[in-house]
């Protein structure tokens, strides 16, 4: 972390430690550690990580998200999500590409296009078809 007033690519915008909880919308620019707990809204382009204490509930809209904690709720991942051996993932995902290591957990639905894809079509079209439905454990 720097704290020389300048930050570089890779530096944390902001951490939120275990035994901290925050309720309401949380936007930075480069990266954000949750290992405390964050409800309703978070928005960046950056990287989200949530650590084992992390414990996120609410909308998740970033560039990537890297779980190894818990995380419920709608995501919208423009680059990349992954989930660790004991991330948690619970409810609608939206992600150009997707990781789950063995251990780790995907409940609920996950719909899965390229980027451009999601820029050129408007956010009102239905889909064809609804997204997969992935319940359980990988590995």
């Amino acid at each position: 972390m720097n704290f020389r007033g300048k930050s570089a690519v890779g530096d944390l915008s902001g951490f939120l430690d275990q035994g901290s909880h925050f309720e309401g919308e949380l936007k930075f620019e480069q990266s954000f550690r949750v290992d405390g707990k964050v409800t309703g809204t978070i928005r960046s382009e950056g990287d989200l990580v949530v650590g084992e204490h992390g414990e996120i509930e609410g909308e998740v809209r970033v560039g990537r998200l890297f779980v190894s904690g818990v995380v419920r709720g709608e995501l919208h991942i423009a680059k990349r999500l992954a989930i660790h051996a004991r991330g948690r993932v619970e409810g609608d995902v939206q992600a150009t590409a997707l990781v789950v290591d063995e251990g780790g957990i995907l409940e609920g639905r996950c719909g899965m296009s390229a980027r451009e894809d999601r820029e050129a079509a408007p956010e009102s079209t239905p889909a064809a078809e609804p997204p997969a439905k992935v319940v359980g454990r990988i590995g």
